[in-house]
């Protein structure tokens, strides 16, 4: 491994037309995402994540694409870089608490679900808890419309049914 900051470049040579809206707002319109994608599928957000909301393709412009493996490559760094100063134990350390707390989170779906990828606890053990990002304002209330509220899903998941 390396100790690269930045990330190669691997920009696409060609664009084609593609439907405009973001990911998380399907209605607004994206002026990033118009008229432009990318030939193949977009780049995990880490290579560390095993959510679903998050191995989803969640980019289409060159741009996002940059940012994403500019993530990717300072997780990337940071773990190599703590696995020299302290050893493997501490990435290994730090990737499995990663995972408990991305599996044994669970949130109510009338702020945000299981679907939604934010964890608070994750950002804090990732480094992220001071960013604001896209996908943190606009949660996608398309599927919120026709849910119940809080204290019917409570109800429902501790066998609560009357």
């Amino acid at each position: 491994m390396t100790l690269q900051i930045v990330p190669t470049t691997t920009n696409p040579t060609q664009t084609a037309a593609a439907a405009p809206g973001a990911p998380s707002a399907p209605g607004v319109h994206d002026t990033l995402r118009s008229n432009l994608s990318l030939t193949g599928p977009a780049p995990k957000a880490s290579s560390a994540s095993t959510n679903p909301a998050e191995t989803a393709p969640q980019s289409f412009h060159p741009l996002e694409s940059r940012l994403a493996k500019w993530r990717t490559q300072q997780e990337s760094l940071k773990m190599e870089l703590l696995r020299r100063q302290f050893g493997i134990a501490e990435p290994v350390k730090r990737q499995m608490e990663l995972g408990i707390v991305r599996a044994g989170e669970w949130q109510p779906a009338c702020l945000g679900g299981v679907t939604n990828g934010a964890s608070v606890h994750a950002d804090i053990l990732a480094g992220r808890d001071c960013e604001i990002g896209w996908e943190d304002v606009f949660t996608g209330g398309e599927e919120m419309r026709d849910q119940a509220d809080f204290h019917a899903e409570m109800e429902r998941r501790m066998g609560m049914e009357w």
